[in-house]
């Protein structure tokens, strides 16, 4: 029987399952359609009356201001000598800081046949001065003393606004009328980036302010003939024929607030994806959880399947891992038993290459007191010569009764064989193993002991020596003969690199005191390190000389050598060239003596 027979009933009832729970789909989708309806709903409300209380703010702020104006002594006085120069330059003035004072866009004073007498943008290049407006409604509803309000295109300006208009009295009789326009266009920009649409229509269902440039001064419904000829005649728009403005009603959802003050109509359309998007949302989770739901009694039944199955499988591989266990146990024991003996054998290779690096590290520093020989017995011999010739000269001296004389050369005698005492001890304590634990040294008197080991071998190379180096004693924290063996082994690298470059050879030796102990920096101006070189510079037995020359093994001595000290070998170039090796080491308290270690009559 296969295993895949049982199974066909039960997934097919699953999917019956689903097809019965699918139309649940279907009331939930309403109630999430209703429900974001609502919220749309409610929340536009609040922002269409939020824009038309603001709107009402502006206008009313502005729409007292022509009749208190009209009382004005000055505007009066423009009406009564609309010719003077001076009255209208004053009226002119008055009515611009009146305007920078109240926010208004411009104030103009109309003469009883229209004709603008004075105005706040009298200066402007689309200035109102000497313009007629006895065509727009709000003239004459003022000249009629009502105040005038209406709502337009200028048609000097090209700008948008409202204007409220009051006449002028001279007593009882009306001489004039004192314009004010409001600029409406600030309330456009305060509705923002919103996928809700606002659109303001007047009483000739006309768009006067929306949020969408393109809909602005079209129709949103059709225009009778009486309508036409009152926009030809009062030319509200700058256009005389509004175009129409088709709107699907299945893409937007429209609120409308009228504002009966002004005879307009507020609306705000919100796009119905506001609406469909999380209701696709909420079904797609219905749709998902059903799917989840399905998946997991499906997963259920599979895993009773699998549960029991498994239990009849663990069963078999028990038996099969307990003879494993036995098997693998038997051969566990046989290696343990090797590795122990691996381990035996790795601590004597171990203690064998700590041997061998300890005499890697003597071989080297024979190898430089091999070369260095040549120099020492140099010093020796120069001072030996001179002992022989002071002493014949004392025989001779004394021979002659000349003590005095006599005394001196031996005196000389006496410093020059002080001088061979001094070599000889800085040639030992270089020589010897040092395996004392770490000491206060002095960095000066150790620098200048591998200096005179050198001193012969860089005369005759014409090496200039630069010191920077303090008077008062460094005190580093060291062995004296590691730190004799690590200075003697740099200082020797360096003339190295000197050897294949032509005059002028320099040498730089400078020290200071720095917050994490002392730093020593000796530069050369040779040729300086390859990128390989100072890759692998610390590694044995890799050098750039020739076999002659050496055998690798001087930087990494130094390396290891210097952390042994719990200092630190930096190599690098120079900006300038040449290279440049850096040697960090601890601070010390100061020493007893600054002496060397051994006592060079020994």
């Amino acid at each position: 029987m296969t295993p895949s027979l049982p199974r066909r009933p039960r997934w097919r009832s699953l999917a019956l399952l689903a097809l019965c729970l699918a139309p649940l789909l279907w009331p939930l989708q309403h109630l999430a359609e209703r429900y974001y309806r609502s919220e749309l709903v409610s929340q536009n409300r609040q922002t269409l009356d939020l824009f038309v209380a603001n709107l009402l703010g502006t206008l009313h702020r502005y729409e007292t201001l022509p009749q208190i104006l009209g009382d004005l002594p000055a505007l009066r006085s423009t009406l009564q000598s609309p010719t003077d120069p001076q009255v209208v330059d004053h009226a002119n003035r008055l009515l611009k800081d009146i305007c920078d004072q109240t926010g208004a866009e411009v104030m103009y004073l109309l003469d009883p046949s229209g004709n603008t007498l004075a105005a706040s943008n009298w200066q402007a290049k689309d200035s109102f001065v000497g313009r007629n407006f006895a065509f727009r409604p709000y003239y004459s509803d003022a000249i009629a003393g009502r105040v005038g309000r209406f709502f337009g295109m200028g048609t000097t300006s090209g700008k948008r606004g409202y204007f409220f208009a009051a006449a002028v009295h001279e007593g009882a009789r009306v001489v004039g009328a004192l314009v004010v326009k409001v600029d409406l266009d600030h309330t456009e920009t305060l509705w923002g980036k919103t996928p809700e649409q606002l659109v303001l229509t007047d009483q000739h269902g006309v768009v006067i302010l929306t949020s969408r440039p393109e809909w602005r001064f079209r129709a949103t419904r059709p225009l009778t003939d009486e309508e036409h000829q009152a926009i030809a005649s009062i030319q509200p728009y700058p256009t005389q024929a509004p175009q129409p403005l088709s709107l699907d009603d299945q893409a937007w959802l429209m609120q409308t607030h009228p504002i009966a003050e002004t005879g307009w109509n507020a609306s705000i359309l919100a796009p119905r994806a506001l609406i469909d998007r999380p209701v696709r949302t909420v079904v797609a989770i219905g749709g998902a959880t059903l799917l989840v739901v399905m998946l997991l009694l499906g997963l259920m039944m599979q895993r009773r399947r699998n549960y029991l199955d498994r239990i009849a499988f663990e069963a078999k591989a028990r038996r099969e891992l307990e003879m494993r266990v036995i098997e693998r146990t038997s051969d566990l024991e046989a290696l343990n038993s090797r590795l122990k003996q691996e381990v035996l054998e790795r601590e004597q290779a171990q203690q064998e290459l700590v041997r061998v690096q300890d005499e890697v590290v003597q071989a080297g520093k024979l190898s430089v007191l091999g070369t260095m020989s040549a120099s020492i017995s140099h010093e020796l011999n120069q001072p030996l010569a001179a002992i022989r010739s002071y002493a014949e000269n004392a025989e001779v001296l004394l021979d002659h009764q000349r003590t005095e004389d006599a005394r001196g050369n031996l005196k000389l005698i006496g410093e020059l064989t002080g001088r061979m005492a001094s070599i000889i001890a800085h040639l030992r304590a270089f020589a010897r193993r040092d395996r004392h634990a770490l000491e206060s040294v002095a960095l000066q008197p150790a620098l200048d002991d591998a200096l005179a080991l050198l001193a012969k071998r860089r005369r005759a190379m014409a090496v200039e020596l630069f010191r920077d180096l303090p008077d008062a004693p460094l005190w580093v924290q060291a062995g004296e003969t590691r730190l004799r063996q690590v200075l003697s082994n740099l200082l020797a690298n360096a003339l190295d690199a000197l050897t294949e470059k032509a005059n002028p050879r320099c040498l730089w030796i400078s020290a200071e005191q720095t917050a994490d102990g002392v730093a020593l920096l000796i530069r050369d101006n040779g040729p300086g390190f390859t990128r390989e070189s100072l890759a692998r510079a610390r590694e044995p037995f890799f050098t750039t000389k020739t076999r002659t020359q050496g055998l690798g093994l001087g930087l990494a001595i130094c390396d290891t050598l210097m952390r042994a000290l719990g200092g630190e070998l930096v190599l690098a170039n120079h900006p300038q060239g040449g290279a440049q090796l850096t040697l960090r080491l601890r601070s010390a308290p100061p020493g007893v003596n600054l002496q060397p270690p051994e006592d060079p009559s020994a």
